[in-house]
Order: structure tokens, then sequence, then C-alpha cells
């Protein structure tokens, strides 16, 4: 709870000086104290405009806020929950027209998964990045359905860039190869997993290459850079971690360590405080989940998968770029809140929940024995 209340008095200060010297209020984003240029300092984790930005934006959107709340709190809450729910609203109406037979369990773990319900309720950041992702994800998904995408569509897929842009620039470089998938296959949509596959080989080949085109484009380098910023960060849930080396070989050796730190601790034994406890039991809960799917599966016809095939391969890549980067279990828990409602209603509204229950309740086997009698 510390950040949140910490923004709430950098919120307060940027709203008296609102009102001492409006001049500088409006004007104070725009301000680079190090003189840097803009994109060398883009994937930064100090010294930089952009690392600067999430934060400075955040408080101003909390002084904005202060205006009408008079500098209360529990005000602000109100009204950043009510902003952010349009994320999940969005992601809900795209899913449950996907899904429409489903609506109730998409309810649920859309809107009631307890990570993100926690970290996108409060003021945190989690809820305006996912309130981006759900813009985007509905205006691409209903502009395709249209079948003639307006200046309306683009425009809401642009606003949910731009909140990512400014509130976590790492999302931003993530999803980008997602949409960019997601649009060619809508355009060919008879080969949407091969397109989506095609669209990352070639991502995952610039990722290690267009440094040596342009050195600004080190993007292994800032992934190096980002975890040296965490392991530098000793917290109570800090965890040792092997280093990684801006080099393909070294990704590689780092990616069953990423897999694990970002999908599935923290372990019980990680466990030390109540909040802990729960992001362990919910982890244990999701991990029970994944495999009843795989057990359990059933195929549901789609008039098109590829709103499907963008959840898993953004949402993979992005617990990718989690776990190559961050040590620390609180923050792993935070980052990857905003992904987990992609995954997990993807795979409560497939999985056979009636053959489970025969499955364990074994009341098929009786219903024939009585009809044998």
């Amino acid at each position: 709870m510390a950040d949140t209340w910490n923004y709430h008095q950098n919120g307060l200060l940027e709203y008296q000086l609102l009102v001492k010297d409006p001049n500088e209020y409006f004007t104070n984003l725009f301000h680079d104290p190090y003189n840097n240029e803009r994109l060398a300092g883009f994937f930064s984790s100090k010294d930089s405009y952009w690392n600067d930005l999430k934060l400075n934006v955040f408080i101003k959107l909390l002084s904005i806020f202060d205006v009408f709340s008079f500098g209360h709190y529990y005000v602000n809450v109100i009204f950043y929950a009510f902003i952010s729910l349009f994320g999940p609203v969005a992601f809900y109406r795209v899913m449950s027209d996907v899904f429409p037979q489903q609506k109730n369990i998409l309810l649920f773990t859309i809107f009631f998964i307890p990570s993100f319900f926690y970290w996108s309720s409060g003021i945190h950041k989690e809820g305006l990045i996912f309130l981006g992702i759900g813009l985007a994800i509905f205006h691409i998904y209903f502009g395709n359905k249209e079948n003639r995408p307006g200046i309306k569509r683009w425009l809401g897929v642009l606003a949910g860039l731009f909140i990512l842009l400014i509130l976590r620039n790492f999302v931003l470089v993530i999803i980008l190869p997602a949409i960019l998938a997601w649009l060619v296959a809508n355009r060919w949509p008879g080969y949407g997993l091969a397109w989506f596959t095609a669209v990352y080989v070639v991502c995952a080949v610039a990722f290690f290459t267009l440094r040596h085109i342009d050195p600004r484009l080190d993007f292994p380098g800032a992934v190096v850079d980002k975890q040296q910023a965490f392991i530098q960060i000793v917290g109570n849930s800090s965890i040792p971690i092997k280093q990684l080396q801006p080099d393909v070989l070294s990704f590689l050796k780092n990616t069953p360590q990423a897999i694990t730190l970002s999908s599935v601790r923290p372990y019980p034994n990680d466990v030390k405080h109540l909040l802990s406890l729960a992001a362990a039991i919910e982890t244990e809960i999701i991990l029970l989940l994944f495999l009843l799917f795989l057990l359990f599966r059933v195929k549901i016809n789609m008039h098109s998968n590829n709103v499907l095939y963008f959840c898993i391969f953004f949402s993979v890549s992005l617990l990718l770029a989690i776990g190559f980067s961050v040590n620390n279990l609180g923050a792993i828990v935070r980052y990857r809140s905003i992904i987990i409602p992609l995954l997990v209603g993807l795979m409560a509204v497939q999985t056979d929940w009636k053959k489970i229950a025969i499955f364990f309740t074994g009341k098929n086997k009786k219903n024939q024995a009585t009809t044998a009698i």
C-alpha cells in the first residue's frame, strides 16, 4: 500500500502547484532534466525522461482528481476505479461476443481474479494499463467484425497504445507484434496461427539484430539493464537469479528461469505475509485450472481464432519479458496481473466443467446403473 499513498501525497503537491503556479503545472510534464536524446532514454531505468514519465503522468492525473475531491484519497479511488473499469468491460464485451454461451464464466474470470482485482481497483497504474490493452483489443476486434474499421476504431486503438506508451512503455513494445500479427491474420483469416508464428519469428530475429543497424535499438541490452536495475533494488521478496548477457545464447539459457519466475512463483515456501500467501494460492489454482484445461478441453467453434491467438502470444511474450528482467516476487505478481484475465478466461471457457463434475462425483455411472436396473 506504500506506493498508492505516495502517489496520493505527490498528487496533492502537484495540486498545490496548480493553485500557486499554473504555468509550471501545465508545462513541467514536458521538461527533460537529463537533456538526453528522446529515443536514447526510452528503455533506460534511471535518469530518463521516459522512465519518469509514467510517474509524472499518473501524479498529474491524481492532481486533477484532487480538484474535484478536495484532496480526499478515497474519493479519488472512486474516480480512478470508474475510469479503469472500462478496460475489463471492453475485454468482457469482446470475449462475450466470441463465447456468447459462457458469459457467466467470463464475468467471473475477467473481473474477479484476486490479483487483477487488487492491483487494478486501487490507485495503481495497472488499472489504466489494462484500460489501454482493453481499448486496443475492443476496437481491433469489432473493427474487423464490422469489416470496415473507420477512424473511430483506429483512434480507439491509438488511444489504448498511447496509454501504454506513457505508463509502461515496455508493454507497448511487447503488444505491437501481437497487434501486427492480428491485423495481418484478419486479412487472411484462414492462416491465423501461421501468421502469428511468422510475425513473432521475424520480431525475435529483429530483437537481437536491430542493434547492429542502430545502437539505440539495443533491445537485449535494455532487458539486461532492466534486470540489473531490479537486482540493485533489494526488496523483501527479491530472490537470487542467474544474470543475463545481451546475446541469444544467454537468453535461451535463462528461458526456463524466466518461465518459472513469471508463471509459477511464488512457491508456498516463498510466503512471508498475507499478500504473498494470497498470490501463492492464486498461482496454484491457476496451474490447477491449466491442468484441467489440458485434460478436459472442449473445442468451441468460432468464426475466428485470431483474438485467442492475440491473447496467448501477447501474454506469453509479456510473461517472458517479466521473467527475464524482474527478480522481485511482489513486482512479478503485480506486473503479470494485467494479463491473467486474458489467459484464465480462455482456459475456463474451453474446459468441460460438466465432464469434470461427472469424473469426480461419479453421478453418470450411478445414473447408468439405475437405468440398467
